[in-house]
């Protein structure tokens, strides 16, 4: 087999590609996202009695806590670790695990921001559909199980590809910055 060439193998180290005793090298290319790492080994992940990062964003300034809007019970967020771009989260400002514990003020709120946020996304991004959603305690998959978030994830036809199913990455088109000030004027817009 020759050696792979051209703007497709820029950087391509034949080292990796072989490791003993998992057969031959392939014909692809591997794209190595070791920022990933500290989500997957929990760095940076509360302890038990931690605050937890959901109690420290709204102390931060919106930017720096991409944070998207703020109400009197909840706000919306920008996940630091998006499954697509415009990845929301609709997070109480009161320390509570469960969705049954929120106060009727809290879930009209909770309700109201979800139902913006989408609307946001549709003019921001212009997301065809959505997946929305709570993981309601660790067993369930909640990476943060201490405080209540739910997922309000954009969809567009064909953004499923390769790359998360296969290369286990995520491709985002701009920082989490830009993304924010995009859902910040969605946000107004949609009011």
């Amino acid at each position: 087999m020759s050696e792979p060439t051209g703007p497709a193998w820029k950087g391509y180290r034949p080292e990796f590609d072989e490791q003993p005793g998992a057969g031959l090298r392939d014909a692809f290319a591997r794209l190595y996202t070791p920022h990933r790492l500290a989500y997957i080994k929990g760095e940076n992940k509360p302890a038990e009695g931690d605050l937890d990062p959901f109690c420290l964003i709204p102390q931060s300034s919106d930017a720096d806590g991409l944070i998207v809007a703020r109400g009197t019970y909840v706000y919306a967020v920008l996940n630091l670790y998006p499954y697509n771009p415009g990845h929301l989260m609709i997070v109480p400002f009161r320390h509570t695990a469960d969705y049954s514990d929120l106060t009727p003020q809290e879930l009209d709120e909770f309700g109201v921001f979800t139902q913006r946020a989408i609307k946001a996304l549709r003019i921001a991004s212009g997301a065809q559909g959505f997946n929305v959603g709570i993981n309601l305690g660790a067993i369930a998959g909640a990476g943060i199980a201490a405080h209540l978030h739910q997922h309000v994830v954009p969809r567009w036809g064909g953004d499923t590809n390769f790359m998360p199913v296969v290369g286990q990455t995520r491709v985002l088109p701009s920082l989490l910055t830009d993304t924010r000030e995009l859902l910040v004027q969605g946000w107004k817009d949609a009011g």
